[in-house]
């Protein structure tokens, strides 16, 4: 980019027929100030405003427009600059997204690893780019991270990593950091010893943690942090790591308040049927000590795996349904999740669901978020859910296929009847056909 390039501007002022040139007074001012403005190019922005803009900016944009002129390069300098920072690491044979580019990331290391703050990772699905976030991660012994995040984007590839590998890459920044308030590890080889590094560091500070599908992390590893971490507000976790004793910890009276506990729920072993359960007295101390948590549990088994769930009242406000589930966990959610705020069923089968819902509806008095598909519902009982419901049901995702005409109602009155009683227009999501 080209500053202070005046031949434009003296064209546009200069050559026009002198009966064309403007007559002086209010109109030469006029535009004696749009030629001022002409004036102004892209390198005399104030530096907060190319900062702003070069913060949407991928890294080899930025460093790019960082040779555009000095002001620029002075901008892509600015610590605050490098905050904020996502390594994108993939193999460009087997992805669609683009990758650093291995100099910058060297250059970012040698020159702003004191500055950065909030780090992310992206990688594919290729174990090289796994390794090659763990070698950057070993490198950050000057920094100060606060926010740390391990994204795959397609499988798990920090799984395919060594173990020892990924443990020791990633105790540099716990070790180093001393100010980690929000970590998401998530499908990682990550450890019990690492953990009790972790709180070692950054007990204060940790308020977040969502560590889900870490199968290397026993119940004692999670219990560890719960304990130290008084400060923890959010946590995401496997139900086998689950316990009563990390509940009553979490509810403990040095412990703030809990805000969101998020529990995945998926088979340890193909073919296990058998899960262990919570005791009531530990969920009711968990809500006691934190009335406003939100309990958020996703659900990945077939229906003969379900039996040790909902034998009891439970606090879940989410429940999320993503493989299967019988018509008798519905029938027991309608009775034991009277916190109850959004109910998603992907899949159940061929059995109709009129006497579930009806249920849920009756008793799960915070309901306000519905979405149903791959199951069967009767057009008069979806109607009396919703009338059940009434307009407090402000989220209702419903795929047409879902809803069976009977004697009493069809497709075409069904939106009619369901829109009267949410106080607003409504349709059943129908699935495109390309």
């Amino acid at each position: 980019m080209k500053r202070n390039n005046l031949s434009l501007v003296n064209k546009i002022a200069w050559s026009s027929p002198a009966e064309k040139q403007p007559k002086v007074g209010f109109f030469s001012s006029l535009n004696h100030t749009h030629m001022h403005t002409f004036l102004l190019d892209w390198g005399s922005l104030p530096h907060y405003v190319v900062l702003r803009i070069f913060q949407y900016l991928p890294l080899i944009d930025r460093a790019r427009a960082s040779s555009v002129c000095r002001k620029w390069n002075e901008v892509f300098h600015i610590p605050d600059l490098w905050r904020k920072f996502e390594f994108e690491l993939n193999q460009s044979a087997t992805s669609y997204f683009k990758s650093t580019h291995p100099d910058l990331i060297q250059q970012i290391i040698k020159k702003h690893a004191t500055h950065l703050q909030y780090v992310s990772f992206k990688v594919d699905s290729s174990t090289e780019s796994a390794e090659a976030a763990c070698d950057i991660l070993s490198q950050l012994v000057n920094c100060s991270i606060q926010t740390l995040g391990l994204i795959s984007t397609a499988k798990p590839s920090f799984m395919n990593v060594s173990k020892s590998h990924f443990v020791s890459a990633l105790t540099v920044v716990f070790v180093n950091s001393k100010s980690l308030s929000s970590i998401k590890i998530e499908d990682t080889p990550v450890d019990d010893p690492s953990l009790k590094i972790l709180v070692a560091n950054n007990s204060d500070t940790l308020r977040l943690l969502k560590m889900s599908s870490c199968p290397h992390v026993s119940s004692d590893g999670i219990l560890c942090v719960a304990d130290r971490c008084q400060g923890l507000r959010e946590l995401a976790l496997n139900y086998y790591i689950l316990s009563d004793e990390l509940l009553l910890a979490l509810s403990s009276e040095t412990h703030v308040n809990l805000e969101h506990l998020r529990i995945d729920v998926v088979s340890e072993n193909p073919g296990q049927i058998e899960f262990h359960s919570i005791k009531k007295q530990s969920w009711d101390a968990l809500i006691k000590h934190s009335p406003g948590v939100n309990v958020v549990m996703y659900f990945f088994l077939y229906e003969e795996e379900f039996e040790a769930f909902f034998k009891e009242e439970t606090p879940v406000t989410h429940l999320y349904f993503g493989r299967s589930v019988s018509k008798a966990i519905l029938g027991r959610i309608g009775l034991k999740c009277p916190r109850l705020i959004e109910l998603v069923v992907c899949a159940n089968g061929l059995q109709t669901l009129d006497t579930e819902l009806i249920c849920i509806a009756e008793h799960c008095k915070n309901l306000t978020a519905v979405g149903l598909s791959e199951c069967e519902v009767s057009c008069s009982a979806f109607i009396e859910f919703v009338r059940l419901c009434g307009k407090r049901l402000t989220q209702l995702s419903v795929m047409e296929d879902v809803l069976i005409p009977d004697e009493e109602y069809s497709l075409d009155k069904v939106h009619t009847e369901v829109s009267k009683h949410l106080g607003r227009m409504w349709f059943p999501d129908v699935l495109p056909v390309w």
